[in-house]
């Protein structure tokens, strides 16, 4: 059985779509992105996949319980860690009052353990925090009663390049105890280190649910260039670059056609330094989102949070 299943889910707010029949399915052992642009419906589905939202078709089940059986969905969410986008402790409680609320309803046989590695100082009041010990302190509450699967909503957000990693190493190491992981993400290498498969939604829909390298391999590389002797645009261009635009003593570009062939290329040219890396998120988006205008795809890769009230970033 999936740890995660959706049946045509749909979630209206009125006029507004937050979710439109989505079907997906999430298997034991998974780490699962969740992508999409601002107001896509991602927070839409973690929040109705959790029981904070009902559905208004279609259903889903996590853990084998249906999110309309409320008995079902109770029992299930004691083997659930969920850590929000935003995380709203009581800013009064020192960080070791916050786990110890947590650990009284859900138990905490592993906080020993993931204190040692993501260390906020616990005897501090949590209005005292910076927005990266908060973020680990959410961590700590998520995984702490050892549950089965762990549901996240931009979960690196506010942690420093170093505790980035730590964590990706960390979610790495969950996957091969066999804890399933659903995160919401905007951050290409994050999709890249811990993915198995991705899900992109459109508008609420989904548009695509493949591995995480058939989704980077359609973003291409992006290039950036610089010659010796000047040429023009139309004469460098071959098939394959999208977006070329001039830089100084060069070209910046994304590539998307077979490698060699852009290698066999820039040999006929006077290449002073070439750099080749992954693209921005964005660039993959727009292999999905066609008609989105690029400023909207942009505001999604940024991670900038705009809800419907109480529903969907």
């Amino acid at each position: 059985m999936p740890t995660i299943e959706c049946e045509g889910l749909t979630k209206r707010y009125g006029d507004v779509v937050g979710v439109d029949s989505l079907s997906f399915a999430v298997e034991e052992g998974e780490v699962f992105g969740f992508l999409g642009p601002n107001g896509a419906g991602k927070t839409t589905t973690i929040r109705t996949l959790l029981g904070l939202l009902s559905p208004t078709e279609g259903t889903a089940r996590v853990l084998g319980a249906e999110v309309t059986d409320e008995g079902a969905l109770i029992e299930a969410k004691r083997r659930i860690g969920y850590l929000p986008a935003h995380l709203g402790f009581d800013e009064g409680l020192t960080g070791e009052r916050v786990l110890d609320h947590h650990a009284a309803i859900k138990g905490d046989e592993r906080r020993g353990e993931l204190l040692e590695l993501f260390d906020p100082p616990l005897e501090r009041a949590i209005r005292e925090y910076s927005t990266g010990n908060e973020r680990m302190l959410g961590i700590v509450q998520a995984f702490m009663h050892d549950p089965d699967l762990v549901i996240m909503d931009e979960p690196t957000s506010g942690l420093d390049p170093l505790k980035q990693e730590r964590f990706h190493e960390f979610i790495r190491a969950e996957r091969e105890r066999g804890t399933t992981v659903f995160f919401s993400s905007h951050v290409l290498s994050e999709v890249r280190q811990v993915c198995d498969r991705v899900g992109i939604l459109r508008e609420g829909r989904l548009v695509a649910l493949e591995d995480v390298d058939d989704l980077l391999s359609r973003g291409g590389k992006r290039v950036r260039v610089r010659l010796a002797d000047p040429v023009s645009r139309a004469a460098f261009t071959i098939e394959g670059m999208v977006g070329v635009e001039p830089i100084a003593d060069g070209f910046r570009f994304t590539y998307t056609g077979e490698y060699n062939a852009l290698l066999r290329h820039l040999a006929e040219h006077d290449v002073i330094d070439v750099e080749i890396g992954e693209p921005p998120l964005e660039d993959v988006f727009m292999h999905y989102y066609g008609e989105v205008d690029a400023e909207t795809a942009e505001e999604g890769a940024a991670g900038s949070v705009t809800e419907l009230e109480g529903a969907d970033a």
